[in-house]
């Protein structure tokens, strides 16, 4: 009878394609988790994966079954945190994933109104990437995962709007757009931006803030977070779109920068994610007041420019 556990070796199998970075994030041994992939591919009459001294790859029938098994123990996880609230015995810990353009500069104001308003509540926080984090959330490994749209999202996964987020323009004090007062879409039409590496959305959310405008990316430096693009902004290397949560949390303190209003720009759209199947809705509307709380408070504090 094919068992949890081996569903479970399956997914981490199918998401790494490697044995030994599967077994140990399966926490067993590579000897354990080889015979377990060893055992349902027998149980079932069936081949997962096909393995050389190289390599892995899955089969297609590996594949179409690991994300079966993926729905799978999503269920099974949902099914033991409802059976744990009714009961009264457990549910305390919520296992929240973040994308780093958002989580870092809202989290710090917002996790001591999650305790306040939700006493006992442990949260567990993992941040990376958007496809990295929905992944998770839909194998079960994440309850909850904040997240930027526009962003494809699958069919079990439930959405709530928090709040808008748009931008202010970079640049170096001396740059021609420095001292425009107010910029729009045909002041940065044909453009290049600095933007962050290539997986955050928020590369794909500053292209697209004008769409008329044609923006391109300068790819001669690429940032692995907002306040190394802002270091390279104000090197003179180029300009670039920073988000408005970002600059009201002070990510840009103490840079020599010139921010500049930016009129019209399509802002991104700050959401929380869960699968529909979850039993948490209410608690994770909760938490999603307690973010919004922290937002407003962060940009009524915050020092814009002039």
């Amino acid at each position: 009878m094919t068992t949890l556990r081996q569903l479970s070796f399956l997914v981490a199998l199918d998401e790494t394609c490697s044995f030994s970075q599967a077994a140990g994030r399966c926490h067993v041994t590579q000897s354990t988790f080889s015979a377990g992939i060893r055992e349902l591919e027998e149980g079932l009459g069936i081949q997962v994966a096909e393995r050389t001294r190289q390599s892995v790859s899955m089969t297609p029938l590996g594949n179409d079954l690991a994300a079966r098994a993926r729905d799978v123990l999503a269920s099974v996880a949902d099914l033991e945190d409802h059976a744990a609230r009714e009961a009264g015995t457990g549910g305390a810990l919520l296992r929240m994933g973040v994308i780093p353009t958002v989580g870092p500069f809202v989290l710090p104001r917002a996790l001591p109104l999650i305790r306040e308003h939700l006493p006992g509540l442990k949260v567990s926080l993992r941040e990376e990437l958007t496809d990295s984090l929905i992944e998770a959330l839909l194998a079960g490994r994440l309850d909850l995962v904040l997240m930027a749209l526009p962003h494809p999202v699958p069919a079990r996964v439930e959405t709530r709007a928090l709040f808008e987020d748009s931008y202010h323009l970079a640049t170096r004090v001396d740059h021609p757009l420095a001292n425009a007062g107010i910029v729009d879409g045909e002041d940065l039409s044909g453009r290049r931006l600095l933007l962050l590496d290539r997986g955050h959305c928020l590369q794909r959310h500053a292209l697209s803030a004008f769409p008329e405008a044609l923006l391109g990316e300068d790819e001669s430096f690429a940032a692995t977070s907002l306040p190394t693009l802002a270091a390279m902004v104000e090197e003179g290397l180029g300009i670039t779109l920073l988000p408005d949560l970002a600059i009201a949390a002070g990510a840009v303190t103490g840079q020599h920068l010139s921010l500049t209003a930016l009129r019209g720009a399509r802002p991104r759209e700050i959401v929380l994610a869960w699968r529909k199947s979850s039993a948490r809705a209410e608690t994770f509307d909760r938490i999603g007041g307690c973010l919004r709380e922290a937002r407003d408070g962060l940009f009524a504090e915050a020092h814009w420019p002039a």
